[in-house]
């Protein structure tokens, strides 16, 4: 399911997104602006997966403390939230998607452009501020990136407990888990200080961008 969307998101990018822009530039709205949107969709989403992963590991925190209860409730909770989870991450994957759609249209045209102009000085300080621009990007880009590759260790070790969950749901499974649980933990953290990094690098992109 997840490749499948992957794909998708991909044709559509390929596909739609040139004469997407076209039709934008036509009402006013341009790539840089465009930019700026899809730069802070991809922060709120990486923002919204920080706050999921966070209630994952609640709720992980809540079962490795199990001490009698209705273990059904208790794994229909677990498999909510790597449900949940699994939504989150597919979410920031097409965000960033996105955005690096968008900067590579958006850069080209810049670079493009360069050409047309008749004053050497305002070339010359468009092309300064192109390179600062794409400098800052890459920075943002790479933080983004590393944040992406911290989820998917985290996906599969919540995949994993779930599914180990649905087929022994007892309490000596759950007691089972809670080797696991300290490694997931450690998992979690680091991803979620990986997207407050990215986070962070994007409002700076966006002010560079904004002025």
């Amino acid at each position: 399911m997840r490749l499948i969307s992957t794909l998708l998101l991909f044709f559509t990018l390929a596909g739609c997104q040139s004469a997407y822009y076209a039709t934008m530039e036509k009402v006013g709205v341009h790539k840089r602006d465009i930019m700026v949107d899809r730069v802070e969709s991809a922060s709120d989403a990486q923002q919204e997966a920080s706050e999921q992963f966070t209630s994952a590991l609640d709720a992980l925190t809540t079962l490795t403390n199990f001490d009698g209860g209705e273990l059904q409730t208790m794994f229909d909770t677990i498999n909510e939230q790597y449900e949940d989870s699994e939504a989150a991450v597919d979410n920031v994957h097409e965000r960033i998607a996105a955005v690096e759609d968008v900067s590579g249209a958006l850069f080209d045209e810049w670079r493009e452009e360069l050409s047309l102009y008749s004053s050497a000085t305002l070339r010359r300080d468009s092309e300064r501020k192109l390179k600062a621009t794409e400098r800052s990007y890459g920075q943002m880009l790479s933080a983004m990136k590393k944040a992406e590759s911290k989820m998917e260790p985290v996906l599969d070790t919540l995949r994993d407990n779930t599914l180990y969950l649905k087929h022994n749901l007892n309490a000596a499974a759950i007691g089972a888990l809670k080797g696991e649980f300290a490694g997931l933990e450690k998992e979690i953290n680091h991803a979620i200080k990986d997207m407050q990094t990215a986070i962070t690098e994007s409002e700076r992109f966006l002010a560079t961008l904004k002025n």
